[in-house]
């Protein structure tokens, strides 16, 4: 059974075409620029050479149709026709209250997924696009809608609510939701195997650590407690967003002359690592900066180690304990100097880290050494796996 898995954005699309006999990528691929001059397709199947291809793509439709042909070339196609695609999964921002768990697509789903377009006004739209451009192409296959924040539909309400007027939930549904859901159900499932414990018994955090950045308490199975909240611009330090800020500077900046979109702005783009340091929202720059002793980059990093340790904290004190803590996302998955950074600082945990097994990179293992009484793992993520697997599941 082949399933394509879509990840549309407002300007760009990804997809990966995977047999879910053997879970392996037949192919994959990114369009960029839809609706902006300088459309591109590139395109990539193992084994074969990859393939640009630059046109005009107005709508995302049009890009779709340029990914289908190319899953279909005789050059460098990788299925006889359209009819090997078994189901389609696409990721989806924002469920709001409404989805608990992937759900298969039809009108009413639809009609949700607009209707919580406010709450991702810069997602749930992209996403929809995708999904309507899909079931216009392919409208005999079925389709499944994988969310972000579905995965945190398990948080008490202690965790889940803030200490607003009640009224506030009841009329606008303003409440902590969380994202990276399909990244931590997935590596919280990996981290299980590698441990060689069931899922049900652990205690686990994922640090999910990029440009855009959250940690998971997952007890048992189930997500506790996440560091983003309404949106993703909560918790942590991140690329260029400041994550949690006392809430009077918004009113405070406004006084001064600053606008609402400009304080927004501020906030979610000119922030973060790229805010403090002044150089880039690039980890890896910021962290070449610091090298060679420049003390804003480092400073930079330090806010970044010192809220991932705290919040380790916190959710250590959430679920009175815990039994591994994963390391995933590019920074999570590659940066050695920042993942013993962040364990340099929780030895009360009886943390101790193997310094060779934690120079690798980007692959699935254990960094913990044998006295540590945490198991500290790096895990990659692989949300367009996850995607797949919930749809094979959804779609048989």
């Amino acid at each position: 059974m082949n399933v394509l898995v879509i990840n549309c954005g407002s300007s760009s699309l990804k997809y990966q075409l995977l047999d879910m006999t053997t879970e392996e990528v037949l192919a994959k691929g990114l369009v960029e620029r839809i609706g902006i001059e300088g459309s591109v397709l590139v395109h990539e199947a193992p084994g074969q050479d990859k393939v640009k291809l630059e046109q005009p793509m107005k709508t995302h439709k049009e890009a779709l149709n340029l990914v289908m042909a190319a899953l279909v070339d005789p050059a460098h196609g990788v299925v006889k026709s359209l009819e090997e695609i078994s189901a389609v999964g696409h990721r989806a921002v924002h469920g709001a209250e409404t989805f608990s768990d992937s759900v298969v697509i039809d009108d009413a789903v639809i009609k949700s997924l607009e209707e919580c377009s406010e709450l991702a006004p810069l997602h749930n739209p992209a996403n929809l696009i995708g999904i309507n451009a899909c079931r216009e192409l392919l409208p005999n296959v079925p389709m499944v809608a994988v969310f972000d924040t579905a995965f945190h539909q398990t948080l008490p309400g202690e965790a889940f609510m803030y200490p607003l007027p009640y009224e506030l939930y009841e009329k606008f549904k303003i409440r902590k939701y969380g994202f990276h859901g399909t990244s931590h159900k997935f590596v919280s499932q990996a981290a299980a195997e590698l441990m060689g414990k069931k899922l049900e018994d652990l205690k686990l955090i994922s640090c999910h650590l990029g440009n855009g950045a959250s940690l998971c308490a997952i007890k048992n199975g189930k997500s506790v407690d996440t560091s983003m909240g309404l949106t993703p611009l909560a918790g942590l330090e991140m690329g260029t967003r400041c994550g949690d800020i006392d809430p009077a500077i918004i009113p405070f900046l406004v006084n001064k002359g600053y606008t609402v979109e400009e304080v927004d702005v501020l906030m979610n783009k000119k922030s973060g690592v790229l805010g403090v340091s002044g150089i880039s929202s690039d980890f890896r720059d910021v962290e070449g900066a610091a090298n060679n002793g420049d003390k804003r980059a480092q400073l930079a990093l330090d806010i970044f180690h010192y809220r991932v340790r705290t919040t380790i904290g916190a959710y250590v004190a959430a679920m009175d304990g815990v039994d591994g803590i994963i390391f995933t996302a590019g920074l999570g998955e590659n940066s050695t100097t920042s993942r013993a950074a962040i364990c340099g600082g929780l030895k009360y945990l009886g943390i101790t880290i193997d310094p060779v097994a934690n120079s690798k990179r980007g692959e699935a293992t254990i960094i913990s050494d044998k006295d540590s009484k945490t198991t500290i793992m790096v895990i990659p993520t692989n949300e367009e796996l996850m995607i797949a697997r919930d749809t094979l599941a959804l779609a048989k």
